[in-house]
This record gives structure tokens, C-alpha cells and sequence, in this order.
């Protein structure tokens, strides 16, 4: 399937802005790729928003492309070893991408949280203070973007 990276990448930034978590903007924007409804994509990645679970762990925008990429060649068959390292390799090969760009995978280091900052729940509320300070979007833009042109390659290589 063709896609166009731009759109896509312009997809996942507009969810966010419109209120969903940073796995949900990445993976909603490719859920028809894999035929997902939005409703059923934004299901699937809302625990990993904020980090997972809002811990500040490992960013969400970078999870969302990681269940992209069980979604594009993750091993379903539990013996299938030559699988599952195939899917282990593109994972490896997206975060290492990510990194480059933005120096960590930790949710906490992004937003430059000092250690020990408590863990909570509550989602904050999205209002243009939010947006000005976080830089989630500019996450969810760069893991998109990994994202397509990780499909164009494998296009190109399968061309």
C-alpha cells in the first residue's frame, strides 16, 4: 500500500492536537494501513500515552511506533524465533532512529522532568499552556515520520 508520508505525519500531529495521547495520534494514523478503524487504533494504544500509563517511561509516540511494527511484521506464531528477531530487529532499528533525533526514548527525559517527580493519573488538560511547554507534538511528528519512511523503504526493498 502507497502511502504519503506527509499526510500521515500531518494525521498523527492533528490527533494529538485534538486531544488523543501521543500512541494514539501515531497509531491512529496509520490504523487503516492495517485495517483498524481510528476507534479501534486509539483502543489499542491509549495505555501508552504519557510514557505508558502516564508513568513517564518509555514515550508514547515511540510505543505507538513500535505496535505499528508488530502490527507490520510481528512474529504470530509462538515458535517462529526467525520472526519474532525479525520484528526485534525493526524495533531496535525505529528506536535507534528516534534516539538519534531526540537523544532518549524516556518520556521523563523528553519533557525534562527532574528525578523523583511523582507519578499521577490525571491527564492534564489540553489548553495552549500545555501545547506551548511539551514537547509531545514535535514526538509524535518525528515517529510518524520514522514510521513512513520505514514503510517506503520496505516498499522500495519489496518493489
Amino acid at each position: 500500500m502507497l502511502i504519503n508520508k506527509e499526510e500521515r505525519v500531518a494525521k498523527a500531529v492533528a490527533l494529538f492536537k485534538e486531544g488523543y495521547n501521543c500512541a494514539q495520534s501515531v497509531v491512529g494514523a496509520f490504523a487503516d494501513v492495517y485495517g483498524f478503524s481510528e476507534e479501534q487504533a486509539f483502543r489499542m494504544a491509549a495505555s501508552f500515552g504519557g510514557g505508558i500509563g502516564r508513568m513517564r517511561q518509555t514515550c508514547g509516540a515511540a510505543c505507538g511506533m513500535f505496535l505499528l511494527a508488530g502490527l507490520d511484521c510481528g512474529a504470530v506464531d509462538g515458535k517462529d524465533r526467525d520472526g519474532k528477531s525479525h520484528n526485534y530487529a525493526v524495533v531496535q532499528e525505529l528506536a535507534r532512529r528516534f534516539e538519534a533525533e531526540h537523544g532518549s526514548l524516556v518520556c521523563a527525559e523528553l519533557l525534562g522532568l527532574k528525578p523523583k517527580t511523582p507519578v499521577v493519573a490525571q491527564a492534564e488538560a489540553r489548553t495552549a499552556e500545555y501545547y506551548a511547554k511539551r514537547p509531545c507534538a514535535r514526538m509524535v511528528e518525528t515517529a510518524a515520520r520514522i514510521f513512513a519512511t520505514y514503510l517506503e523503504e520496505k516498499a522500495e526493498k519489496n518493489a
